[in-house]
């Protein structure tokens, strides 16, 4: 079994804040096993609740990794949230400025050192009233194709319950059941070597989260929809 990754201070704090946060649902993890123990890799998840993160970190945190986020520059400025972002490696996403190759360039260069990745795709909380992913941005795609890293897709359901981001209500009882579904590696080798334009980009963002849909819809036990919900992502 691998040591677990070596984090620091900040890493530390983090966990020592997010690991009781994690008590507010009874966790069950399925396959957490998939997650690699050493070396780069991408994780791609959809996003339901401001609460995400945390539970997320506690996951990767388990499975002896240090988890890097990929979050909106915004919420580097929040109190103690962006410090502990900034600082225990996040990776600020500048969407729509001169920046915004910045964020991408500094996912790869953590990919290539070793490190596991954290990414929603989809960019912010869905806005579908059922929950299922909405319509994806493309940068996950490029992380995945210019990097030779397992993309490992993960489904997470019953955080909303807790903290619901859009009508800002937060139900911490009865507890709830927050549930990780990881999947198997993503096989993108019919996509690799190819020029990534725009139409590779987005045949290989829609293969990706609908292997995390078809894993939320185990969780569910229920259907998605023929299409995502909204169509914002570029």
């Amino acid at each position: 079994m691998a040591d677990r990754e070596k984090g620091g201070f900040w890493v530390g704090t983090a966990a020592a804040l997010f690991y009781p946060m994690t008590l507010l649902g009874r966790r069950d993890y399925r396959h957490a096993e998939r997650i690699p123990r050493r070396g780069g890799a991408l994780l791609v998840l959809n996003h339901i609740s401001h609460l995400d993160p945390v539970v997320d970190a506690v996951l990767v945190h388990r499975n002896k990794r240090v988890p890097r986020f990929m979050a909106k520059e915004s919420l580097t400025r929040t109190p103690l949230l962006g410090k502990i972002l900034v600082e225990s490696g996040g990776i600020p996403v500048y969407r729509g400025s001169s920046s915004a190759g910045d964020s991408l360039r500094a996912a790869h260069q953590a990919l290539r050192e070793g490190k596991v990745v954290v990414i929603y795709p989809e960019g912010t909380i869905t806005r579908d009233p059922a929950g299922w992913p909405k319509r994806s941005y493309t940068g996950a795609a490029r992380l995945a194709l210019e990097n030779d890293v397992p993309v490992i897709p993960i489904a997470r359901w019953g955080t909303h319950e807790i903290l619901n981001g859009y009508d800002k209500k937060f139900r911490p009882f009865p507890r709830k059941h927050v549930i990780h579904s990881v999947g198997e590696p993503i096989d993108l080798s019919a996509f690799r070597g190819r020029p990534l334009g725009a139409k590779v980009l987005r045949e290989v963002t829609d293969l990706m989260m609908a292997e995390v849909v078809d894993l939320l819809s185990g969780v569910r036990g229920e259907r998605p929809p023929a299409r995502p919900a909204t169509e914002d992502g570029d």
